[in-house]
């Protein structure tokens, strides 16, 4: 997205001869994906992959797009609970972990990802038999317990793209406590259009969010609409959480 409003600035949207684009590293939503197609007019592939395991490729998707085919006959992936290790049902939500089959150098045994995901047995039909592993949705160590609540970043990213057009996919958490209560804020980029708008309109579409979060995470969050390009970009991961609470 960062690129997108960069060519987009530029004047160079049109002149573009992509086609396609592989993007990783952090979690992303299916309209995340949507944004960027529309924006770059490319389309959008998944890649995961770890230093600890071999970098980009463990995992990719098809033309299909449903999910990212891990190479199984480099390594095993299995789904555990994050809490106590057990490992869970096929088709269950959990950790994601992996042995390696062929490193040499290396080799791990139920490696520890942190991505909260799950895995798809079914055939693909684009003809591969490997299996396939669901967008993760966050990491064990970036959810966030927000008043009894698991939060994951993603889940807000998911509420705002949304918005139809009226706020940016750009945002900031910013959690803390007070009085013994923790407090939520998240803090949203205005469209330039919204910002040029009056105030009644911004305050419109900032209860409008509040009350989509509600409903998504089932707590209230105070949401403030900032102006266009006021937080910071980051040429690598987003930084998205800040928690000021001395946990």
């Amino acid at each position: 997205m960062y690129l997108g409003e960069a060519a987009e600035e530029a004047g160079i949207i049109d002149k573009l001869k992509l086609k396609a684009g592989i993007f990783g590293a952090e979690p992303w939503t299916e309209d995340m994906r949507k944004a960027i197609e529309s924006k770059l007019k490319i389309k959008a592939y998944d890649i995961y992959g770890l230093s600890e395991i071999m970098g980009p490729g463990v995992a990719y998707e098809c033309a299909e797009q449903k999910g990212m085919h891990i190479c199984e006959d480099m390594f095993i992936a299995e789904i555990i609970d994050p809490d106590t290790g057990e490992v869970l049902p096929e088709g269950s939500t959990g950790e994601l972990v992996f042995t390696t089959i062929t490193k040499e150098g290396f080799p791990v045994i139920r490696y520890r990802t942190r991505d909260i995901c799950s895995l798809i047995y079914e055939p693909c039909k684009c003809g591969r038999t490997h299996i396939r592993m669901n967008k993760p949705q966050g990491r064990s160590d970036d959810m966030l317990i927000i008043r009894g609540v698991n939060v994951f970043p993603s889940q807000i990213e998911e509420v705002l793209l949304k918005v139809n057009g009226d706020v940016t996919p750009n945002y900031q958490i910013v959690v803390d406590r007070v009085d013994n209560n923790d407090t939520f804020d998240v803090n949203v980029e205005m469209s330039e259009t919204l910002f040029a708008d009056d105030i009644k309109s911004i305050e419109k579409v900032e209860k409008q969010i509040t009350a989509d979060l509600r409903s998504m995470l089932g707590i209230g969050a105070k949401v403030h609409l900032v102006n266009p390009k006021s937080i910071q970009r980051s040429e690598g991961k987003a930084k998205r959480v800040i928690d000021n609470r001395k946990l």
